[in-house]
């Protein structure tokens, strides 16, 4: 049989390929990608009408990047950026969902990693996909925070790229979300809504809404509504979280490498942080698997959390308003946490009697 010659240029090629011309990274070597972007942007009126409806919503769901999470967007900028200045080894502090993508960018890429992930307090799900990529994972005695400060002391040693959040190139790839959510509606939503941990993510977004803005491509920037766990929210809190707690493993983070950042783009967009508690964020998760067919970690939960939160406390006035919501994560990276609040398979007798029998209970 003869090889197809069908032409693959039509393919969707990521996002440096489409939006490279607005990222600010390095683009004279090829460009480090698993084929990331081109998320969904999904309707979804069932959930609105759970959460009060009179307004649209939809889900960007960045759980169907190549790893399983929007990490992805920021990490092919970051490891081409990597490779561009040739190194030879990247390094990363994660919570989970960073160590898995810089894993498989770097194995793309021929180069070594890194991670450092809390001990005991990364989910299954983001550990499996780090160490099937071939990272060296060391677990730490200490949290995220404790990991970040040992890999930018360890950058000033030896010859290894961070790969963090802190690194620009990852907020230069994330802020492409920011664009194809405005090119699939034709504007930016009137609210933005998503969870907040080390903050380069709803910084990122900012300056995509920002650059497409001064651009003349749209003619007005969401209002943020950054969703914090309780047990993790500094931002809200106004304090260092010394030991950060929560469900929400991606977010469990005590002090946000990007926290000034994100509390100006609070502040510019006229939007608000909040904190919502870990029962909030299991409800809503299950209600986002059950009434739109879209499973996400609990993370993604948050940001729906905070938006029933703000309606229930009347201060989030969005009637008619078209709303947003970044879905960071797929559920499969954590199904610890989901089947917390799923009921539990019944067993019964391999028979037609017992089948017919379970049919009409």
């Amino acid at each position: 049989m003869q090889p197809s010659t069908r032409s693959t240029t039509r393919q969707w090629q990521g996002i440096i390929a489409h939006y490279g011309a607005r990222m600010q990274i390095r683009r004279d070597v090829t460009p480090v990608t698993l084929l990331e972007g081109n998320t969904p942007l999904i309707p979804a009126p069932r959930l609105a009408e759970a959460l009060g409806g009179g307004f649209e919503l939809f889900l960007k769901y960045e759980g169907l990047n190549p790893t399983g999470s929007f990490k992805d967007r920021g990490m092919t900028a970051a490891i081409t950026q990597a490779v561009a200045e040739g190194a030879q080894a990247v390094i990363c502090a994660s919570t989970g969902n960073t160590a898995a993508s810089a894993a498989a960018y770097a194995a793309r890429a021929g180069l070594k990693c890194i991670v450092l992930v809390p001990e005991g307090k990364i989910a299954l799900g983001k550990l499996a996909g780090a160490l099937s990529y071939g990272a060296e994972v060391l677990a730490i005695e200490g949290n995220f925070d404790d990991g970040l400060r040992l890999v930018r002391a360890a950058s000033e040693h030896v010859p290894i790229a961070v790969v963090n959040s802190i690194n620009p190139a990852r907020l230069q790839g994330q802020k492409t979300a920011a664009f194809e959510i405005c090119d699939a509606l034709g504007e930016a939503p009137d609210w933005l809504c998503l969870p907040v941990g080390n903050a380069g993510n709803i910084t990122a977004y900012w300056m995509g809404f920002t650059e497409y803005y001064n651009d003349g491509i749209i003619q007005r920037r969401p209002h943020l509504l950054g969703a914090q766990a309780e047990g993790a929210a500094p931002i809200v809190r106004e304090h260092v979280v010394e030991k950060p707690e929560t469900i929400a493993t991606a977010i469990r983070i005590g002090n946000p490498a990007r926290w000034q950042e994100a509390k100006q783009a609070l502040t510019e967009s006229k939007g608000r942080a909040t904190a919502v508690s870990d029962e909030e964020i299991l409800e809503w998760q299950a209600k986002i698997a059950r009434l739109e067919g879209v499973f996400v970690e609990p993370a993604c939960a948050a940001g729906i959390a905070a938006i029933a939160k703000g309606r229930r406390e009347g201060w989030l006035n969005i009637e008619e308003q078209r709303v947003v919501s970044i879905m960071t994560g797929h559920g499969l990276k954590d199904p610890d946490a989901a089947l917390k609040k799923a009921p539990q398979p019944r067993t019964i007798p391999a028979s037609l009697d017992a089948l017919l029998e379970a049919l009409i209970r």
